[in-house]
């Protein structure tokens, strides 16, 4: 009966550690020690990846962070598309959420890691530009049409 409680206890502490699986991310830290956001992309960019590169330029535009766009071939030990923050992973390809990513998905992680907002939004939610952004985002969307 011990060596049984003491596996089950083993497993549960083990758990944890296989859910937050840490990753060999190029440059995961800045030299401030600050977390970076990495996007890893196909090369050349395919439809899912430009989505994630969208997603990129709607982060920098709310938070002050550093962020790095990577082509896989830069990481070939990295599924493409997929996004870090630091050593953890948000998305990738063939795992969680297939690689694509949402504004929400990463703002999610950044507001649970307290990362700092900027001073003021970018233009990209100015109204009139977000208009253009966001029919720019169809057309890259629907390949064009």
């Amino acid at each position: 009966m011990q060596p049984l409680l003491t596996s089950l206890l083993l497993l549960t502490l083990a758990l944890p550690a296989v859910a937050q699986q840490s990753h060999a991310v190029p440059g995961a830290v800045d030299a401030a020690g600050r977390k970076v956001l990495t996007f890893v992309n196909k090369d050349p960019p395919g439809q899912r990846c430009n989505n994630n590169l969208q997603v990129a330029s709607e982060i920098a535009n709310v938070y002050r962070l550093p962020i790095q766009l990577l082509p896989t071939s830069l990481v070939p030990g990295l599924p493409a598309p997929s996004v870090f923050y630091g050593t953890q992973m948000i998305a990738a390809d063939g795992k969680d959420h297939n690689g694509l990513s949402s504004f929400q998905l990463v703002a999610d992680v950044l507001e649970m890691e307290g990362v700092a907002k900027q001073p003021k939004p970018g233009l990209l939610f100015n109204e009139k530009v977000r208009k253009e952004y966001e029919d720019l985002r169809g057309m890259i969307k629907s390949g064009g049409k």
